[in-house]
């Protein structure tokens, strides 16, 4: 997900921001893709940059940064798959073991949707959507719903404890964290 206004970082497109030598998006690409059939990058500007990446790069249905729904519309749209996963760029510090963690627990307790849980609190953009939920989402964005939380309670959601894996939440709002991660040693993946 790198369809936000990235507003807490003076409008910089926070995807495309350099972390030790690469862009936040490719460390995010480089964790997911040994777990995933495709990458789908949700942007809303910059396209042909997040192009460069070499994954299918989809833009919001909606017009005017709708907020996160949005994207997960046009990810599932865009996806072949029965499942999105979706997580934000600005989080580079995500475990390889994450996604395939929420995978085993949502599959087990067969559920529709499953969200990310740090151990304190939820973490919305951290999800496992089926598909074929789809129209649910269409409809509830055309009666002009734009919470996350909502939509998911009309669903059989699972909140996964991610608690071991709570350093996978860290994600990079503003200048001053961008400078405390560039200092980080425990950076994985590159």
């Amino acid at each position: 997900m790198a369809g936000g206004m990235g507003r807490r970082m003076d409008g910089v497109d926070k995807g495309l921001v350099m972390l030790q030598e690469s862009e936040m998006i490719s460390w995010v690409i480089k964790t997911l893709q040994p777990n995933v059939d495709e990458v789908i990058i949700n942007a809303n500007r910059n396209l042909p940059d997040y192009e460069k990446f070499g994954v299918k790069v989809v833009a919001d249905s909606l017009e005017g940064y709708q907020g996160p729904l949005a994207g997960f519309e046009a990810g599932m749209a865009a996806a072949t798959t029965g499942w999105i996963y979706t997580c934000p760029c600005d989080s580079p510090m995500q475990s390889a073991d994450l996604l395939p963690h929420m995978s085993r627990c949502i599959f087990e307790e067969d559920a529709e949707i499953g969200v990310a849980f740090d151990g304190e609190r939820t973490h919305p953009v951290f999800s496992m959507v089926r598909t074929d939920l789809l129209p649910s989402l269409r409809a509830y964005l055309q009666a002009g719903e734009r919470k996350i939380d909502r939509w998911f309670e009309q669903h059989k959601l699972l909140t996964v404890d991610c608690s071991d894996y709570a350093a996978s939440f860290t994600n990079i709002n503003t200048v001053e964290e961008l400078q405390r991660a560039e200092s980080e040693q425990g950076l994985h993946g590159h």
